[in-house]
């Protein structure tokens, strides 16, 4: 049977859904079916989900689909609701991230941004506030799923003795997959430019000094992601901040005002407004510097000259990423790109960023690409790449693949894990079922009490 508890659904076509029923639901009174905890679901919910899985051409093996969808809703749920006696919490920068990688993936999808928009009558912005709150119950269900079931570990014994009890007709068959490794330049700001979006932050750090709104200035001029909430992030811990920007945050007092706090993502000033210990709350107004055509056009050039040196053997591409490479994350390892879903440096076509997919689709094993730029949360950066090695799909065997089948252990004991906590919560916590969904057929029993 499907396990649909945890998925996450992120096709254009769900989207497309979502936002077309959000809009018809403005003239209709929708109805709770379900309280969670303090958490309810909407009739509306499940009947978005199903609309969206219908548009996708999935069909359910079960007699009730939208049970099932409505039950998922109800373990979400759950879930939201043990998170927040958990204080489980996740940031708005984490929120905000994961919105930008999806409305990338949505770009790639469709063509461009403008296509985008054009798609939906709707401009980025809007987009993504309509995308907002969902997300952020994805993201803290994530989370919590990641609470539940930390202590999940594989022996190599239970490994084998997994591999052992498969038969060879029922082996998965295993994607392609390939390393991926870059070389990455990032166009120069003049020190012109600098100083220009320097004066500008003294200018508005001026105001607010004199009495302006922060966060009203915030909106009106913040490029950051967060400006739409006057450039608040939420409770952040000091790991998920860059450096710079912490160091200045964790050493202000409530509604101070920081200097001029200068970061890869551009020029910041930044107001405390409360601590937790090592969390802070804060807002700031962020400021990014125009980059010249012909900086990027160099950054360009440079990156093919590269490529030039290591096509005629004059540098070895992992020489030439340690001292050319500006990306500080893969320069030390070769340009060894990380997969960030599973901390190995293999990727499925399907698992890379669309625009390393994009240039990856063109080379062979050893070819180097052309210069391309890979725009990531609103950051210009040119890079090369270079297929290190990849494997053709295959049976699944235990000499190749033993990360395969030590993830398929781990999710078969997190998923009886996961069944246990949700019996567990099912009798400590308040749950009330609309009379319309009593003779559901469910997965767990006791969601009607």
């Amino acid at each position: 049977m499907r396990n649909i508890i945890f998925k996450v659904c992120s096709s254009l076509a769900l989207l497309a859904i979502v936002f077309t029923t959000s809009q018809a639901q403005d003239n209709s009174i929708d109805k709770i079916i379900a309280v969670v905890g303090d958490q309810v679901v909407l009739k509306s919910d499940v009947e978005n989900s199903f609309l969206g899985y219908k548009a996708q051409g999935y069909k359910s093996g079960s007699v009730d689909f939208k049970s099932e969808i409505f039950e998922d809703l109800l373990i979400e749920k759950l879930m939201i609701a043990q998170a927040q006696v958990d204080s489980v919490e996740v940031t708005e920068q984490e929120v905000e991230n994961d919105l930008q990688r999806k409305i990338e993936y949505y770009i790639q999808k469709i063509g461009s941004k403008e296509k985008l928009e054009q798609y939906f009558k709707k401009s980025i912005s809007d987009i993504k506030n309509q995308m907002r709150d969902m997300t952020r119950s994805d993201k803290i269900k994530q989370k919590m799923q990641a609470e539940i079931t930390k202590n999940i570990s594989a022996t190599p014994a239970e490994v084998r003795d997994l591999y052992s009890k498969i038969s060879q007709d029922s082996l998965p068959t295993i994607p392609g997959e390939m390393q991926i490794q870059q070389i990455t330049r990032s166009p120069k700001i003049t020190n012109a430019e600098k100083d220009r979006i320097r004066e500008k932050l003294r200018s508005l750090r001026d105001r607010i000094m004199k009495g302006a709104n922060f966060a009203t200035l915030a909106v009106l001029y913040s490029e950051g992601p967060s400006a739409p909430r006057g450039g608040e992030l939420g409770f952040t811990p000091r790991s998920d901040l860059v450096p710079e920007f912490a160091n200045e945050a964790f050493n202000l007092k409530p509604g101070k005002v920081s200097k001029i706090v200068e970061t890869e993502f551009g020029f910041h000033i930044i107001q405390l407004i409360d601590r937790k210990g090592e969390r802070i709350n804060v807002r700031h107004i962020l400021l990014k510097p125009r980059i010249k055509q012909e900086d990027r056009v160099r950054a360009t050039e440079i990156l093919d000259s590269i490529a030039d040196l290591i096509r005629n053997d004059k540098i070895k591409f992992k020489e030439a990423a340690f001292y050319y490479s500006d990306d500080k994350d893969t320069k030390q390892n070769g340009g060894l790109i990380v997969n960030p879903n599973n901390a190995s440096s293999k990727f499925t076509k399907d698992a890379l960023p669309p625009s390393i997919a994009k240039e990856a689709n063109k080379l062979k094993v050893g070819e180097i690409s052309e210069a391309f730029l890979d725009e990531q949360r609103g950051q210009e950066t040119y890079k090369i790449i270079k297929i290190k090695s990849q494997t053709k799909p295959h049976k699944a065997n235990l000499a190749d693949d033993w990360s395969q089948f030590e993830n398929m252990l781990k999710n078969k004991k997190q998923q009886i894990l996961l069944s246990k906590w949700i019996k567990e919560k099912q009798s400590s916590t308040y749950i009330s079922i609309d009379d319309s969904y009593k003779n559901a057929t469910f997965r767990f029993k006791n969601w009607i009490k």
